[in-house]
C-alpha cells in the first residue's frame, strides 16, 4: 500500500492524523443569508463529532446554555442537530447516544428539538452489530464490517451496553437537513448525491438499504459516506454548489474531517508535547460556502457546539 494512503473502509483514527503545531486557525467571519426561523421556533444550534466523549459534550452544551447543571435540557424552544458520530474511540458512546435521545425528549417537551443526522460512524456500528465477521465485497477484496469497526476505534463496552433502542434510533436517522439556509449533512463528500435528487429522496434511500439489510449493500453505503476532503481543494468550492443546487441552502456545514487534518497543517507525530490541535471554533473555507464542525476532540481537539448563523 502507497506510504499516507489508508486501507478502504479506514477512517484516520488518532495516532494517524497529522498534529498541527500550535498557532491560530482560520476561523468564520462571515454569515450567510439564512431562511427565518420558523414560527414558534428558537435559535439553531449544531454540534460536530462527539465519538464518545460524553465529559467533553455536557461542558460544551453546558457552555451554551442548552443543558443545565444536571444536563438536562435549558434551552425552551431553540433548535440543536447533531452532525453524526457519536460513537467509538471515545469512552462512553451509549452514553452520548443515551443523552441525545433523551434531550430530544426533553427539548421536545420545551417546545424546541434535539436531532440528529446520521455518521458513517453509525453505519459503522449498525453494520458491526448486525453482520459481524460477514464478508463482503470491499472493492479491493473482502472484509467485514466487525474489522473496520475495530480498526475505526470501535470500542467493546459500546457494543456489549449497545440495545435494540439505540439500534432503531441509529437506523432512522437522516443523511441530510436543510435548516435556515444551511445544508446539514456528516461527510465532506459528494457521494450524497448517488442517493437521491432531493433530501426526501436521499434520506428515503438511505432508510431503504438499511431496512433491506443487505451486508454488502450497508457496507458501499458506509464506505461512500466514509470518503472525505471533496469540499478541501481548487474543486471544492463548486462541488459544494453542486450539493446546494440540487438540495438548497446557502452553506454546507458538515462533520466527518477534523479540522486540523482537513487543513493539512502537519507537525511530527513525536514531536514536542505542546504539538497538539489548536482548534477554537469551526473553520469556513470553500470561498465560504461550507463549514466545518469536527473540532478533533479525539486527537485532543475541542468538541464543537455553535450557533448558526455565525457572527459576522
Amino acid at each position: 500500500m502507497p506510504e499516507g494512503e489508508f486501507p478502504d473502509g479506514y477512517t484516520p483514527t488518532e495516532r494517524d492524523l497529522p498534529v498541527i503545531s500550535r498557532g491560530d486557525i482560520p476561523q468564520a467571519h462571515t454569515a450567510p443569508e439564512g431562511s427565518p426561523v420558523p414560527d414558534g421556533l428558537g435559535p439553531l444550534y449544531v454540534v460536530g463529532d462527539v465519538h464518545g466523549y460524553l465529559d467533553e459534550l455536557f461542558a460544551a452544551l453546558a457552555a451554551q446554555g442548552l443543558i443545565d447543571a444536571d444536563g438536562r435540557w435549558a434551552a425552551g424552544n431553540a433548535r440543536l442537530w447533531f452532525l453524526g458520530d457519536f460513537t467509538d474511540r471515545g469512552p462512553d458512546g451509549i452514553g452520548v447516544i443515551d443523552l441525545v435521545m433523551r434531550l430530544s425528549a426533553e427539548a421536545a417537551a420545551a417546545g424546541g428539538y434535539c436531532k440528529a443526522l446520521m455518521g458513517n460512524h453509525e453505519l459503522l456500528l449498525l453494520g458491526a452489530k448486525r453482520f459481524s465477521d460477514t464478508p463482503v465485497n470491499s472493492g479491493a477484496g473482502t472484509a467485514t464490517f466487525q474489522a473496520a469497526w475495530l480498526l475505526n476505534g470501535g470500542q467493546k463496552n459500546d457494543m456489549d451496553r449497545l440495545q435494540d433502542v439505540h439500534l432503531q434510533w441509529m437506523a432512522r436517522l437522516d443523511a441530510v437537513v436543510e435548516e435556515d439556509g444551511h445544508l446539514l449533512l456528516h461527510s465532506d463528500t459528494t457521494a450524497y448525491l448517488e442517493y437521491g435528487s432531493t433530501i426526501e429522496d436521499v434520506n428515503e434511500t438511505v432508510h431503504e438499504i438499511l431496512t433491506r439489510n443487505d451486508a454488502d449493500e450497508c457496507w458501499d453505503l458506509f464506505r461512500k459516506l466514509t470518503k472525505r476532503f471533496a469540499f478541501r481543494d481548487e474543486a471544492g468550492p463548486q462541488a459544494v454548489r453542486e450539493l446546494l443546487s440540487t438540495y438548497g441552502g446557502s452553506r454546507i456545514v458538515h462533520g466527518h474531517s477534523p479540522i486540523p487534518y482537513l487543513l493539512g497543517e502537519v507537525g511530527t507525530e513525536d514531536g514536542e508535547d505542546g504539538d497538539r490541535p489548536v482548534v477554537e471554533g469551526p473553520h469556513v473555507y470553500a470561498d465560504g460556502l461550507a463549514i466545518a464542525m469536527d473540532g478533533g476532540v479525539t486527537m485532543a481537539g475541542k468538541l464543537l457546539v455553535v450557533r448558526l448563523p455565525l457572527p459576522n
